[in-house]
Parts: structure tokens; sequence; C-alpha cells
């Protein structure tokens, strides 16, 4: 069964928000593993501070399928996709890495790039599958971690209940 990892984050509410997008997802595709939760800084604009974990679980749901039920919760939960790439978020929850799923389907460019450039992404990846490879570089997600400028994005683990 192919192996489906995302990235959650909401800087609106977020104690509240991301257990209620988890626990949809347990919902709808079972038993996830966690990530701890992680505190940054916004970044591209000015707003409160985001927390984002990553979660992931084994699934043999069709992508296409995984991301429409992914934009349904969003808007359901109240995300305003009005708003500017970078800006206050009731809840994005993007699909990492899917499988072996590469290049563009149904949408999306996997793997996503966020992996290589953004801390809060690759962090709890990192914490979370220490010894996958990212292909394209074939590198494990704990070396791209070792190997990025932490100096850029502040982030921290943070005590978090579900």
């Amino acid at each position: 069964m192919p192996l489906l990892i995302l990235s959650l984050g909401s800087n609106l509410e977020p104690r509240i928000n991301i257990p209620l997008a988890v626990e949809s997802l347990r919902r709808k595709f079972g038993k996830l593993s966690l990530s701890r939760v992680y505190e940054s800084e916004a970044i591209g604009f000015k707003g409160d501070n985001f927390l984002n974990l990553v979660a992931s679980v084994e699934c043999n749901v069709p992508l296409g399928e995984i991301q429409s039920y992914l934009k349904l919760l969003e808007d359901l939960m109240g995300r305003d996709r009005d708003m500017p790439r970078f800006s206050d978020r009731v809840i994005d929850i993007d699909i990492l890495l899917y499988g072996d799923s590469k290049g563009e389907q149904c949408g999306l460019s996997l793997p996503r790039s966020e992996i290589l450039s953004s801390a809060f992404v690759l962090c709890p990846l990192a914490e979370l599958h220490p010894k996958m490879k990212y292909c394209p570089l074939n590198l494990s997600f704990e070396e791209l971690w070792d190997n990025f400028d932490k100096t850029e994005q502040k982030l921290w683990a943070i005590d978090f209940c579900f």
C-alpha cells in the first residue's frame, strides 16, 4: 500500500483546528503516524505564529480522491481560497508524498517542493521518517534536515495534546 505523507498547519485557533483536522483524517484513512507539533513564525506576511506537523498513513485511496477530500475538509473548516498564498490559515493540508508518485499528477507536483525549502515541513518529516530517502536527491530526510540552513526559518517543538 502506498504511504501518504501530509503536512498540516494552522495559525488561526490552531489548538482547535489541528486536532479537528487530524480526527477527520483518522476517520477517513485510519491510524495516522504523527510528528511532534512545531511552532514557527509566519513566512511571507505578518501574522500569528503557525503550528505545523507531518502525518503519514498507508492507504490505497486514489490520489485524486485524496486531493478532493483534503480540499473539501479545508473548505468545511473555513479555509478562504480567495486569500493570498502567504496569509493566515484556519487549516492547510498538503500532500508531500504519495508512494512512488513523481511529477505532475492530479494537479500536484510530487514530491512537493516545500520539502526542501520549508523548515516547518522538513523538520517534522525528518522526525517522522528519518531514514526514508528523498528520491530526487537520494538523501534521507534526516540528512536533508541536518544540511538545512536553520538560520532563516526558526521553529521549535511545543507541547501539544490531541
